[in-house]
């Protein structure tokens, strides 16, 4: 048992994410069930000690975290609704506001369910580079839904300190500007510069010094996750993409014209604003102590009672499968009690963030 009241949670998809929270989570004394799809990923992550597999006798969960691909968000959310899996639910995904609005869509139980983004990542990919501090002093962005349970909040906020992060709230249009400009384009930008490379001569390439490995450092990451994450946020990542073809291009025809000759007014202020940006990214970073996850009380330490307000209710019919493709729960997964669902219209007022 924690200081959070957060006792038991599941854990869907055990990737490097995935992973990283169960290994954060356990070291923080809070009991972990696993799935994944793939047999072998869900064993790497068992011996490692991250948990152990979802049964159906596992108990019920007071929180479920969806590590799924985002893709696969929305799916798996419903069906663990239907199942009854838990008392509340989150994800990892790093693209929101389509996510956001196709749960709505397919009906899910808006009032119990947080999105989440941890800020936090590495190049490489799977369960076997997880690590339980990877998510430690770094922002993890929650988009909460107008009149999600607070219950249900506190779950996903007891998740958020019990991994060592810094809880940040923000609208999933904002996130996802954000993170195409901060995640997304580095990510293309890092690829297109690393595939310029490939035809160089290994003489060449030996040349090379730390600038070009560290911006094409992230270009060794999972490309069909990185696609599946461009997709979900395309539009966002787009106008980043334009934005900056518009800067290289006009740098590239100034070049052209100058030639050797003469210098470039407008490579010099590109130039000149790029440390200016480089200067105000050093600046925002955090000056506070980094914060380390929870690590298991002593059985001395007074704690509150788990989180019990989200118990599922009245039985509802199975989910139809419909348009929405394969579910990503694996078979013969707990099938009940079956969840309440509670329809939520958002309705947006003066004020509201974009």
């Amino acid at each position: 048992m924690t200081s959070t009241g957060l006792e038991r949670v599941i854990v869907i998809g055990c990737g490097l994410i995935g992973t990283s929270i169960a290994l954060a989570l356990t070291r923080a004394g809070v009991e972990v069930a696993l799935d994944d799809l793939d047999p072998h990923t869900l064993g790497q992550a068992r011996s490692m000690g991250a948990g152990t597999a979802l049964t159906e006798h596992t108990p019920l969960a007071d929180l479920v975290v969806i590590a799924t691909p985002p893709s696969a968000v929305v799916d798996t959310l419903y069906e663990a609704q239907a199942r009854g899996l838990g008392r509340a639910y989150t994800d990892v995904a790093s693209a929101k506001e389509h996510i956001w609005t196709e749960a709505e869509l397919r009906g899910s139980d808006l009032q119990g369910y947080v999105p989440g983004h941890p800020m936090a990542g590495r190049e490489l990919s799977g369960p076997a580079a997880a690590q339980p501090d990877l998510f430690a002093g770094r922002p993890w962005i929650l988009c909460p839904y107008p009149g999600v349970e607070k219950e249900a909040l506190a779950a996903v906020d007891a998740l958020v300190s019990l991994c060592g992060a810094r809880r940040t709230d923000m609208a999933p249009a904002r996130h996802d500007r954000a993170v195409a400009a901060l995640s997304h384009l580095p990510q293309l930008v890092s690829s297109a510069l690393a595939a310029q490379l490939t035809d160089l001569d290994p003489e060449v390439l030996a040349l090379a010094g730390t600038g070009v490995r560290d911006t094409t450092r992230i270009a060794g990451s999972d490309r069909r996750m990185w696609g599946d994450i461009l997709a979900q946020n395309a539009s966002a990542v787009a106008d980043a993409v334009s934005r900056l073809a518009d800067e290289l291009a006009s740098a590239a025809a100034e070049l052209r014209t100058n030639g050797p000759s003469g210098g470039s007014a407008l490579v010099d202020a590109l130039l000149g604003r790029g440390n200016l940006g480089r200067s105000a990214l050093l600046d925002a970073a955090p000056k506070t102590p980094v914060p380390t996850p929870l690590t298991p009380l002593t059985p001395k330490s007074a704690v509150p009672a788990p989180l019990t307000s989200l118990t599922p209710k009245s039985p509802v019919p199975a989910p139809a499968r419909g348009p929405y493709g394969t579910l990503r729960l694996a078979p013969g997964r707990p099938t009940g009690p079956l969840p309440t669902f509670r329809p939520f219209q958002f309705q947006p007022t003066a004020g509201d963030p974009e």
